[in-house]
């Protein structure tokens, strides 16, 4: 049950981060605040579709 997704920063929309969720207990898009190397700061990445 559970995919893969990608998560992109939302400031330089890179694609920095692969993780997995659970489909059937988060049916919407996740989202984390994680650090961006190119932005070098935290900020909030939104998976991709």
């Amino acid at each position: 049950m559970r995919d893969i997704i990608i998560l992109a920063c939302e400031v330089c929309k890179n694609r920095n981060y692969t993780s997995t969720k659970n489909k059937r207990t988060h049916p919407e898009r996740v989202v984390y605040k994680k650090f961006c190397p190119k932005c070098r700061k935290h900020t909030e990445h939104k998976q991709t579709r």
